[in-house]
């Protein structure tokens, strides 16, 4: 199966903001800041994909910026990139950033990435699954001994589903890759399921009810009181009922907060103005992707550890907010 529709509209949406920002820019860009920038995004069919083209575009727009953005495995190597400023803005969940901050990730191999910012909120994370009707898979314990496609490895959901299923004690087999090619080898018997994590709804599990009766499940109360027991990062999360054709009713779960994050060394006055062109034009942004209804800026208490970039921190002092010390980097000068 081709993942091709739902996609095609939402590059094509993006696209449209693109061209826009090419005509309609409101501001020339401070000549200090760098000519190019480069945003982490993540594989083809989840939500990075288009909600980091779309901001993308919006900032090119509003503040005159070329800001690109590079596919990646997703969160984990957007930290890794963004520390290293191989590119200059990522994406994150905050429980790969806390993995990242303290090295004690699996993936940080005990190396602390500490040269990242957070810059806004950008929406919830929640983790659930989708199998074929007729695979007979009805709830989370069914997993035991099958096949399951969980995306890139480096991504939160490829870190966290095999965490969940220890957590749980089911033993299942784990695929990786794109979102986008997990959709494919599910339709196609390659995988039993394919559980994923990413703002809501995801374009790859859109495609997959257009043209197939599909499952969506989730976990059982009990299953939610242990992973959070073994992973205390995780929140409660809700999918709301009707946010696919198929699912007819409200599935709780757990979820982590994405933010946006910058390198440390990336100018402030730029942070400030990025930061601000996002959080003022949520309507825009809601037209490229619906997981934008949470980018807001009293979200911003959902980031409890990460220093927030000194540029962030001059917009949300102007907005009242008072961000506490421990949010505050040793570079920010006031």
């Amino acid at each position: 199966m081709k993942l091709t529709n739902t996609l095609k509209l939402a590059i094509a949406a993006v696209a449209g903001l693109a061209l826009a920002g090419g005509a309609l820019a409101q501001s020339k860009p401070n000549p200090d800041w760098p000519k190019t920038l480069t945003l982490g995004t993540a594989s083809v069919g989840g939500t990075y994909f288009v909600y980091g083209q779309v901001w993308a575009s919006l900032v090119n727009e509003k503040i005159g910026t070329n800001i690109s953005t590079q596919q990646t495995q997703g969160p984990n190597q957007n930290i890794i990139l963004t520390d290293s400023r191989q590119v200059d803005f990522g994406m994150t969940t905050m429980g790969v950033a806390l993995q990242a901050w303290e090295g004690k990730g699996e993936w940080t191999k005990g190396k602390k990435y500490q040269n990242i910012r957070a810059m806004f909120p950008m929406y919830d994370t929640p983790f659930h699954f989708i199998a074929l009707e007729k695979s007979g898979i009805k709830a989370v314990k069914d997993l035991a001994g099958k096949k399951v496609g969980v995306g890139p490895r480096a991504g939160t959901c490829g870190t966290y589903f095999p965490l969940m299923f220890k957590a749980l004690g089911i033993d299942t087999t784990i695929r990786n890759g794109q979102a986008s090619d997990m959709a494919s080898n599910l339709q196609d018997g390659l995988i039993d399921a394919f559980p994923f994590c990413a703002g809501v709804p995801i374009a790859a599990y859109s495609e997959l009810e257009t043209t197939n009766k599909v499952r969506f499940f989730t976990f059982t109360d009990d299953e939610i009181k242990k992973i959070k027991a073994a992973l205390p990062e995780l929140s409660d999360s809700l999918i709301p009922k009707g946010t696919y054709k198929q699912q007819t009713e409200d599935h709780k779960t757990v979820g982590l907060f994405n933010f946006a994050i910058a390198n440390k060394d990336v100018p402030a006055d730029l942070v400030y103005a990025v930061t601000k062109a996002v959080l003022e034009n949520n309507a825009q942004l809601v037209k490229g992707h619906a997981a934008a209804k949470e980018t807001l800026t009293e979200n911003w208490n959902r980031n409890g550890f990460l220093p927030f970039h000194p540029g962030a921190i001059r917009y949300f002092k102007e907005k009242g907010i008072n961000i506490p010390k421990n949010l505050i980097p040793p570079e920010y000068k006031g």
